[in-house]
């Protein structure tokens, strides 16, 4: 079992930046690990993932070249860097890890990640 847990949300204006933490309750050397997000009255969406060895990362196409996904295997934890912040991101922002994701497809779904964090609310106001 493995717990995540996320930090680093709040409120910030457009334009500006945050950057979401995920730290695991124990090495997830082996696990890829994504973020995903839920804006009110909206379903979960995919936003970025990266592979267990940092070397393939993902991301959806409205956060490309303004999200950075990274990870540090020795600390457990996944991070999620955000510049240029807008409005329409403001979500519940949530972590995941999963095992079994053996193809690039995969990262997109959540149905392939096992273990869930909390959330954590990230508001841009404009």
């Amino acid at each position: 079992q493995v717990m995540v847990v996320e930090s680093g949300g709040g409120l910030v204006q457009a334009g500006g930046s945050l950057r979401l933490s995920c730290t695991a309750s124990r090495t997830v050397g082996m696990y890829a690990m994504g973020w995903f997000r839920q804006a009110v009255g909206k379903e979960r969406e995919f936003v970025a993932a990266i592979s267990s060895s940092g070397h393939s990362t993902f991301y959806v196409d409205s956060v490309k070249g303004r999200f950075t996904i990274s990870r540090s295997n020795t600390k457990n934890t996944a991070y999620l860097q955000m510049n240029g912040l807008k409005p329409e991101d403001t979500a519940v922002y949530y972590c995941a890890a999963g095992r079994r994701l053996y193809r690039s497809s995969s990262y997109y779904f959540e149905s392939e990640y096992d273990y869930w964090g909390q959330g954590t609310q990230v508001t841009v106001s404009s």
